[in-house]
C-alpha cells in the first residue's frame, strides 16, 4: 500500500514539470494573441488618420502650386503693365503734334501749286519742308510712324472710310486716295487713315440700254 503512494506521489511530481510548462506555453501564446489583436486594433485606428493626412498633404501642395501660379501671372501682368506705360507715355502728346504736322503738309500742297516766279515763294516751300522734316524725324525718333495705304486693300482696324467711288481700275474695296494720313505709336493704331474706297462700277441693264438706242432713233 505505501509502495502505491510512493509510485503516485512520483509520477505527479513528474507530471508537474509538463503541467508548469504546458501553461507557460498557453500563457505566452494568448499574450502574442492579445498583442496582435492591440496592433490590429492600432492600426485599424490609424489608417483612417494617415489617408486624412495624406488627403491635406495633397490638398496644401495644390494650393500652393495654385498660389505659385498666381503669383506668377500676377508678376508678369506687372511687367507688361510696366512695359506698356513706358511705350504708349507720350500718347496724348503725339496726339497733340499731329495737327502741326497736318498743317506743314497741307501749306507745302498749296506751295505746290502757286507759280515759283519769286524767291520768296521758293524760300517758304524750302523752310515748311525742313520743318516738316525735322518734325518727322522727331515723331519717328519716339516711334510715331505715318500710315499711307494708297492702294492697299480697305481694313476697318486701321481706316475710316470717308467715301466710296466707282472704279474699273481699281480691285473692289481697295484704298484709292488717302485724304488724311493715320498713324500710329509703337506699331499700335494712334489714329486711323481717312480714305476713300473704290467700288465695283454699275452695269448697265440690257433694258436700259435697249430704250436709250430707241430714244436716239
Amino acid at each position: 500500500m505505501a509502495k502505491d503512494e510512493t509510485l503516485s506521489e512520483a509520477a505527479a511530481e513528474e507530471k508537474a514539470p509538463e503541467t508548469e510548462a504546458t501553461g507557460e506555453v498557453i500563457e505566452g501564446t494568448v499574450e502574442n494573441e492579445m498583442e496582435n489583436a492591440v496592433e490590429d486594433v492600432a492600426t485599424d485606428d490609424l489608417m483612417p488618420l494617415l489617408e486624412d493626412a495624406r488627403a491635406k498633404a495633397d490638398d496644401h501642395w495644390n494650393q500652393l502650386l495654385r498660389v505659385k501660379a498666381d503669383m506668377e501671372n500676377t508678376r508678369r501682368r506687372a511687367r507688361q503693365d510696366v512695359e506698356n506705360a513706358h511705350k504708349f507715355a507720350l500718347e496724348k502728346f503725339a496726339l497733340e503734334l499731329l495737327p502741326i504736322k497736318d498743317s506743314l503738309e497741307m501749306g507745302l500742297m498749296a506751295a505746290d501749286g502757286i507759280a515759283e516766279n519769286g524767291d520768296a515763294t521758293a524760300q517758304l516751300k524750302e523752310g515748311t519742308a525742313l520743318t516738316l522734316k525735322m518734325l518727322t524725324a522727331a515723331l519717328e525718333k519716339f516711334g510715331i510712324e505715318a500710315v499711307d495705304p494708297t492702294g492697299d486693300t480697305f481694313d476697318p482696324d486701321k481706316h475710316q472710310a470717308m467715301s466710296m467711288q466707282e472704279s474699273a481700275e481699281h480691285k473692289p474695296n481697295t484704298v484709292m486716295a488717302v485724304m488724311q494720313k493715320g498713324y500710329q505709336l509703337n506699331e499700335r493704331l494712334l489714329r486711323p487713315a481717312m480714305v476713300v474706297v473704290s467700288k465695283a462700277v454699275a452695269e448697265t441693264s440690257d433694258s436700259e440700254s435697249g430704250s436709250h438706242i430707241n430714244e436716239q432713233a
